[in-house]
């Protein structure tokens, strides 16, 4: 059986990916670090084996940025508009994608949070949260 393709790109268009298969982690993290590249409260991430994925167009204008503090983390981004993208892990044992870069649904959905104890102190859960379909006219 074959494994469903996943693809996705920046913001822009002009850089594109895809992936078939994953490791079988789809992960909400909290940490500081994800939090600061994402913008966000967490960061979404696919795992996925080095061979499942390959850059489709652009892949020149990723760029990346590793601290050299972390075992693991690093980020990768469009030098054009500056998007999130996919990147290798530090111990070159996965890509992690981030999700909401993705075009076309991915086959697994997430199943975790990790750095719980770091989660923002903001942070609310969405459920919690009053539900617009589009943007509120006040």
């Amino acid at each position: 059986m074959q494994n469903k393709v996943t693809s996705g790109s920046c913001l822009c268009g002009k850089v594109s990916y895809e992936f078939s298969g994953n490791l079988g982690i789809f992960q909400y993290c909290h940490c500081s670090r994800c939090r600061k590249f994402t913008g966000s409260a967490f960061a979404s991430n696919i795992l996925v084996a080095l061979d499942d994925f390959k850059w489709i167009t652009g892949n020149e204008l990723v760029g990346r940025f590793e601290p050299e503090e972390t075992k693991h983390f690093a980020t990768s981004f469009c030098k054009n508009c500056g998007s999130s993208l996919p990147w290798k892990a530090k111990t070159n044992k996965a890509i992690v994608v981030p999700a909401g870069t993705t075009d076309t649904n991915p086959p697994i959905n997430p199943s975790q949070n990790i750095f719980w104890d770091s989660k923002a102190s903001w942070f609310k859960d969405s459920s919690d949260l009053i539900k617009h379909d589009k943007l509120p006219v006040k």
